[in-house]
């Protein structure tokens, strides 16, 4: 009865939910309210399972009462399901009459379905067995073929043994034929496998030990040809190995050879262990270790630069191997594809074989240089002390390789015109030399002294330090005195041996050149900080004081090292030029600081010869001829010849440096003369015995500037002007105006101010009418050395007289007037 009502429950829940989902008529009330019922929520459940039901039924003891709600339950079902269907029977004979309408169609396509399979089935007959007979007869023909290709691998196998046999016992005139036959056997032998066949068996054991034997010999070949710088040999090993297809791993497997040992030499070289071996002892006491004893520096050193020496030749060695290498797969070709070898080598974008080398070589010795270094205090100061030593060794290194450039292209020129075969044409200038010519983006020399860069600077510091020393040691704090010539040699000297140390390389000279144009700076600046600028320092009354005896110690000192550095730069035949402009820039501050010593007594002597000329002013110069005979020379004359005497005596006769003294003294005569010849112009009135008087002047003029100079006629324009004004005095006005000297050699604004002597009182010079003295006109004549602006004022002046003249109603100008005025004209347009 449970499972009854069950099934009843079952069959019924399907319908309900059909009404739910279709949205037909809702369902009823009772309807919900019965499926809400917690009797019959378990009917709803997916796992609701009738077995389970019914033992729970039976456990709760109300079977009556539980059929009695699932009777109901059933009923109400009933009375809906009826409904539904009354409601609903036209869809639902319409659906019954589709699924008729279905199970037709689909009988229909199982029938065509049938058909095609028997389609397929013909099909599959008719194409199956051409195929497979396709499949079979395609394997026959390839294995056929597979056979014939191997029947003629074999029987060009059994040839080329055969005659590869024959070429092993021609020796190594045959080896390239030799190796050539090896290639085409290994290109027989790629891609198949010949093992097992019985008839070659042998004849690849023959060939494997074949090519065994060509490779060796062809490798001592090699070897022989480098040793020997025969390009004979290198050539036709080299010829075996492109004929093997080996020639690229066999140039990388030499040239890495030739790396691998020079870093051994290199690290032997520098190993502090064998540097440092310790000398045996024949007897020593008990628990006393055998001690290195670096402190040996002697034979430490000596040690070490003979390392040096030896690891440079076996640079030198080994790049020279290399290079020829180069040389020959540059000029080598292969006879039959004309191909150069060292297109093999480099097509693959490598370098060139020595560039490629030579930047592995010195990368390893900076390497290793460093590495040493670092571990060792005692290579340290070995290579910075010694720094200009591993230089030369660097720089001889280059020059060997440079020679070697030069040589082996000879070589291999005579040798590919004699012994060479054919494919090693005769040598031609190669454009790509390393040692020769430095490329734009890499410069091998200064890769190579790159690995020893790092001593220089310590070297040049302890360079600096070293010539500093005798510099500070002979100024000493609070000293007052210049050095002394021993002293100054003591410098002088240790300049010289550190240019003498540093000609090894250029470069370095030069860095040691600016070195010592620090220590000719620092010994200026020393011998500045001793030099008196106190008022006494200048003064030319009275005997020399103790600061200027002090300036004219300091100047012969500066004077003494100038000197010195002259001749050491003369000595110094292989000093580079640009270290050698350096020198002389340094040196042009030691002149200019003597310049600026002696400046002050210079400007002293300069201001008293100024103003004893300018006292003669102060002397009567308008007497006639008539009368006793006048003295030789005027008293301000006298009193300058004795100032000038005295000053040459008493002040530059104790400068050692004659020749600085003269050009600065000669500059002071040059002035001097030309004071004289202004004043002598100014002077106002000058009668016919003062112009006797001043003639004499002029003659006495010569002999007091002569102290002062070398000779006198070596004054140039100022001499000429004294020569050629003297004459002038007594010539007429006219005469002076059409003067070839005016102008050329005398100013025209000299000759105006000295025919304003020959004019009236009313025709005044300018001085005169601004009512300046003569010392503050001379003065302005100074600040304006230009001929126009000394014109202008002359102009100015006559232009004045032109006015007072007409102010007065004269009747006529000054006889003079017309030649001053003519001669300003003539002076204004050769000045435009």
């Amino acid at each position: 009865r449970p499972r009854a009502c069950a099934r009843k429950r079952t069959n019924g829940a399907s319908p309900t939910a059909n009404m739910e989902g279709s949205g037909g008529v809702p369902v009823q009330d009772s309807v919900k309210e019965l499926l809400l019922d917690e009797c019959y929520i378990d009917f709803l459940k997916e796992e609701f399972d009738v077995k389970t039901y019914t033992a729970q039924s039976i456990h709760q003891a109300v079977i009556v009462e539980q059929l009695a709600k699932l009777a109901q339950g059933i009923s109400q079902l009933d009375k809906e399901l009826h409904i539904q269907v009354v409601a609903r029977h036209e869809n639902l004979l319409a659906q019954a009459t589709g699924i008729e309408s279905l199970e037709g169609v689909l009988q229909m396509m199982q029938t065509r379905i049938a058909a095609l399979q028997c389609t397929v089935d013909r099909i599959r007959g008719k194409i199956v067995d051409p195929y497979n007979k396709i499949v079979a007869r395609t394997a026959q023909l390839a294995r056929l073929q597979a056979a014939c290709d191997l029947l003629r691998r074999i029987i060009r196998i059994l040839y080329l043994s055969k005659r590869l046999q024959g070429q092993l016992q021609g020796g190594s005139r045959e080896i390239t034929k030799a190796a050539q036959s090896l290639n085409e056997l290994d290109y027989l032998s790629q891609g198949v496998d010949l093992s097992g066949i019985e008839v070659i068996e042998n004849d690849l054991l023959f060939i494997a030990r074949a090519r065994l034997e060509v490779e060796n010999q062809a490798k001592r070949l090699l070897e022989q040809g480098m040793e020997t710088q025969n390009p004979t040999q290198v050539g036709t090993a080299l010829q075996v190995f492109y004929n093997l297809g080996t020639l690229k791993g066999t140039i990388n497997n030499v040239v890495d050879g030739y790396q691998v040992s020079l870093e051994d030499n290199i690290s032997s070289a520098l190993d502090i262990k064998m540097l440092t071996q310790p000398i045996p002892a024949t007897t020593r006491g008990p628990g006393r270790a055998a001690m290195p004893t670096p402190g040996n520096t002697p034979a430490f050193r000596a040690a070490l630069w003979t390392n040096m020496e030896k690891l440079m030749d076996q640079i030198c060695a080994a790049c020279g191997q290399v290079q020829h290498l180069q040389k020959v797969l540059t000029k080598k070709r292969d006879p039959v594809t004309h191909v150069c070898f060292i297109d093999e080598i480099t097509k693959d974008g490598q370098a060139d074989i020595l560039c490629a080398f030579w930047n592995s070589v010195t990368e390893i010795l900076s390497v290793k240089f460093q590495q040493a270094t670092n571990s060792s205090t005692f290579l340290k100061q070995a290579f910075e002390g010694e720094y200009p030593k591993l230089l030369r060794l660097y720089n001889d290194l280059w020059k060997r390789l440079q020679q070697y450039s030069q040589s082996i292209q000879g070589n291999i020129t005579t040798s590919g015109n004699s012994d060479a075969p054919p494919e090693l044409p005769p040598g031609e200038e190669d454009p790509q030399d390393l040692f020769m010519l430095k490329k734009q983006d890499y410069d091998p020399e200064k890769a190579l002294k790159n690995s020893v860069q790092l001593y220089e600077s310590a070297y040049l510091s302890k360079s600096l330090s070293r010539l500093f020393d005798p510099v500070n040691l002979v100024f000493p704090p609070g000293g007052r005195n210049p050095p002394s010539n021993d002293e100054l040699d003591s410098i002088i000297k240790t300049i010289a041996s550190e240019f003498n140390v540093a000609s090894v390389d250029p470069n370095l000279s030069l860095a040691v050149a600016r070195n010592v144009a620090k220590t000719i700076q620092l010994f200026g600046v020393k011998s500045e900080q001793l030099l008196s600028t106190q008022g006494d320092a200048s003064q030319v009354i009275g005997p020399l004081t103790e600061g200027q005896r002090r300036n004219v110690a300091v100047v012969n000192s500066l004077y003494t090292l100038y000197q010195a550095m002259l001749k050491v730069l003369s000595m110094l035949s292989s000093l580079p030029l640009a270290a050698e402009q350096t020198i002389r820039t340094a040196l042009t501050t030691i002149q200019a600081l003597m310049g600026s010593a002696v400046q002050p007594l210079l400007n002293s002597v300069e201001d008293s010869i100024e103003a004893i000329i300018i006292t003669m002013h102060q002397e009567d110069f308008s007497g006639s001829s008539s009368g006793k005979p006048e003295v030789p020379c005027s008293l301000y004359m006298k009193e300058l010849q004795g100032f000038i005497s005295r000053i040459m005596s008493d002040y530059f006769k104790n400068f050692e440096c004659v020749d600085f003294i003269y050009d600065n003294t000669e500059n002071i005569a040059q002035r001097a003369i030309q004071l004289f010849i202004r004043n002598a112009s100014l002077l106002r009135p000058l009668g016919e015995g003062g112009k006797m008087r001043l003639a004499a002047d002029f003659a006495q003029m010569e002999l007091a500037v002569a102290p002062l100079c070398r000779r006198v006629s070596d004054l140039g324009k100022p001499y000429r002007l004294l020569r050629s004004f003297r004459p002038l005095l007594f010539q007429t006005s006219e005469h002076i105006s059409t003067s070839p000297a005016v102008g050329d050699i005398v100013p025209y604004s000299t000759i105006l101010h000295f025919l304003f002597t020959r004019a009236p009182a009313d025709l005044k010079p300018p001085h005169q009418r601004a009512e300046w003295s003569v010392a503050r006109y001379s003065q302005w004549l100074d600040d304006h050395p230009s001929e126009k602006d000394r014109l202008l004022l002359l102009r100015s002046a006559l232009e004045a007289y032109v006015q007072s003249v007409r102010a007065r109603e004269g009747k006529e100008f000054a006889p003079v007037y017309p030649i001053m005025l003519q001669l300003l004209q003539k002076a204004m347009v050769n000045v435009q």
